[in-house]
């Protein structure tokens, strides 16, 4: 039977709901042991040291992807920041509201991440390392600041510096991270070079998610061929997946690539319709999921993308234009507002959204504002909102015809006034 544990310190505040955690098969091995680095040895044994071609060589066999939302290959970014002076940075600020992965791992493994760390700060001859930490969940950093001297102890030289994220959703971007190390506030600005060729005080920066450097550190011990002993030959390896991270019962999963969505997914839940990816995410139908597995390609074929790792069912009885227009009015007011999409476009598309859901107001006015703010913004987040917007748009057609009649088909069947 599969062991499972609360993870005391990672909900979104010390005070909030707690995910449920099962070891998993790679990353959250052995996690029932506790999170001490002696335990981890004894398990796992000493941290790799791959030469940087070695880890870029691993990286590209398994086309490892950034674990962030973007899902970048790894292997680019990687080669990119091979060059004198890098610096490493782990983000584990995960301003996303429903996701609690990095988290999880920083709580329950944290020296599987740490292990990552140290393999790329090797492979990259640099010993600065950065760790980034959501200030909301202050147990969250007492947890890393231990590990950390349990490395000191045990001789690790690694040069590490630990930073307080704002608990804003655009926080964890990648240049609202460089923003934060640089003294300033810590939000996304314009950039015009990737951070792995000019990132922090202008050099090479190797910066991910705290997912993905647990990847890497597993990688950089097992090798390509111990990696793939999870996954499928197309989609080697394993992911982690919030589930209803935003609900009240919160859990994370490690899952090989392949696993059937039916297997990760209450009957009940394969019934509903699927927000995936998070609150930049993707609407699937309900219809859409048979058949479906944890899979880039499967689900990008599907025209949509995993993400950020997020899963969120919609409840039984809700409207998913209620939720989406819920989440539309959180996002908007989570920009940096330092551009015209996020100033204006956003605010203007969650009110035509408000207007179309509760007042029975044009569809065709959210559609011109998806449209308007896409690609246009300092960062990716007018065009996140926007996906979700037009997968609502396109998903729910029948919904939408309702609501502009003034009638929502939830349980309720509410007739507005």
């Amino acid at each position: 039977m599969t062991a499972t544990i609360a993870v005391q310190s990672a909900a979104r505040n010390d005070g909030g709901l707690i995910p449920n955690v099962s070891e998993g098969p790679a990353l959250l091995a052995g996690i029932t042991q506790g999170p001490g680095l002696v335990s981890h040895r004894d398990r796992l044994g000493p941290a790799p040291r791959p030469r940087a071609e070695a880890l870029v060589e691993m990286a590209r066999d398994v086309d490892l992807r950034g674990r962030g939302g973007a899902g970048f290959p790894f292997a680019i970014k990687l080669a990119a920041a091979a060059r004198r002076r890098a610096v490493v940075v782990v983000n584990a600020s995960e301003g996303e509201p429903a996701s609690h992965k990095d988290a999880t791992l920083m709580t329950c493994a944290p020296h599987v991440v740490l292990d990552g760390a140290a393999a790329v700060a090797h492979a990259l001859g640099t010993r600065e390392v950065h760790i980034v930490v959501p200030s909301e969940l202050p147990s969250l950093r007492l947890i890393v600041e231990k590990a950390l001297r349990e490395r000191a102890k045990a001789g690790e030289r690694l040069k590490v510096e630990l930073h307080d994220a704002q608990p804003w959703f655009v926080a964890g971007q990648a240049q609202a991270v460089l923003q934060l190390l640089a003294g300033r506030e810590n939000l996304p600005v314009t950039a015009w070079k990737p951070e792995a060729v000019s990132g922090h005080r202008g050099r090479p920066t190797l910066l991910s998610n705290a997912e993905t450097f647990a990847h890497l550190g597993h990688l950089a011990r097992v090798g390509s061929a111990g990696y793939a002993a999870h996954g499928t030959a197309a989609e080697p390896g394993t992911t982690l997946l919030t589930l209803r991270g935003d609900g009240w019962d919160p859990e994370v999963r490690e899952v090989a690539f392949g696993t059937p969505l039916a297997d990760v997914l209450s009957n009940a839940e394969m019934g509903q319709p699927l927000l995936l990816g998070g609150y930049h995410g993707t609407w699937l139908r309900s219809s859409q999921l048979s058949g479906l597995a944890v899979s880039r390609k499967d689900i990008a074929a599907a025209g949509a993308s995993i993400g950020a790792g997020v899963l969120l069912p919609l409840a039984d009885g809700w409207c998913p234009l209620v939720r989406t227009a819920a989440l539309v009015d959180y996002l908007a007011g989570q920009s940096a507002g330092r551009c015209g999409p996020c100033r204006n476009g956003l605010p203007a598309m969650a009110e035509a959204l408000r207007d179309l859901v509760h007042r029975g107001g044009p569809a065709g006015r959210v559609e011109e504002l998806c449209g308007l703010v896409t690609r246009r913004g300092a960062c990716a987040h007018p065009d996140g909102t926007a996906r979700l917007v037009a997968s609502m748009l396109t998903r729910f057609p029948d919904e939408v015809d309702s609501h502009a009649l003034g009638i929502c088909r939830g349980n309720r069947r509410e007739v507005f006034a």
